[in-house]
C-alpha cells in the first residue's frame, strides 16, 4: 500500500499506534481519537481492521511493514 493513496485518517491511526504508550491498547488509542474528534469509535475501527487487512497491524502491535509505513508517515506530516 502507497502512502500517498491512503486516507488521512487512516494515516493519523498508523501514526498513533506507532507513537502509543506501552500499557496502551489499539483500543484505547482509538478511544484516544475519539474523544479528540479525529473520528468515531467506529470509523476508527473500521481504519483498523483496514490497517491489519493490509498487514500493517497484527495482534496488538504494528508489523516491520506497519512501521516503515508509519514513520514514512510521521515524515509526510513533519514537512
Amino acid at each position: 500500500m502507497d502512502i500517498e493513496n491512503m486516507n488521512i485518517n487512516k494515516k493519523v491511526l498508523l501514526l498513533a499506534i506507532y507513537k502509543k504508550e506501552e500499557d496502551e491498547t489499539l483500543i484505547d488509542v482509538i478511544k484516544k481519537m475519539d474523544n479528540t474528534k479525529v473520528f468515531t469509535l467506529k470509523e476508527g475501527k473500521k481504519y483498523l481492521k483496514e490497517l491489519r487487512k493490509e498487514q500493517l497491524v497484527l495482534d496488538d502491535y504494528l508489523t516491520m511493514m506497519g512501521i516503515v509505513k508509519a514513520k514514512e508517515v510521521e515524515l509526510e506530516f513533519k514537512i
